[in-house]
């Protein structure tokens, strides 16, 4: 499946627009990750355990767009983005969504 953040692809035509798709994931770093994090906060610089959660969770959040169009029955996501909000203290909510579309080559 083609995922692209472009409205449009070279050398494709849009044949038919299948609408919004989306893949939601919602995480929790473990109180063991949340206590190393916070000693990493107070001598500052990037903190590894939240990048890497986030890093997965964005793969995650894909793969499940990807399931969502390909169930529509499309053959390309146009338009992805990510979006991304704190739910509580601990948990982080992404999202990535687009437009399934299927598309054709052209000729």
């Amino acid at each position: 499946m083609l995922v692209v953040t472009t409205e449009n692809v070279k050398g494709y035509k849009v044949k038919e627009v299948k609408g919004e798709v989306f893949g939601l994931v919602v995480r929790s770093r473990g109180l063991g990750g949340n206590i190393i994090a916070f000693l990493r906060s107070l001598v500052g610089g990037e903190i590894h355990e939240y990048t890497s959660l986030l890093e997965d969770t964005r793969k995650q959040a894909i793969d499940r767009l990807v399931k969502n169009a390909q169930v529509m029955g499309a053959n390309a996501v146009v338009m992805m983005r990510f979006d991304s909000s704190e739910m509580g203290q601990t948990m982080s909510e992404i999202v990535a969504y687009g437009t399934g579309v299927v598309i054709e080559k052209e000729e």
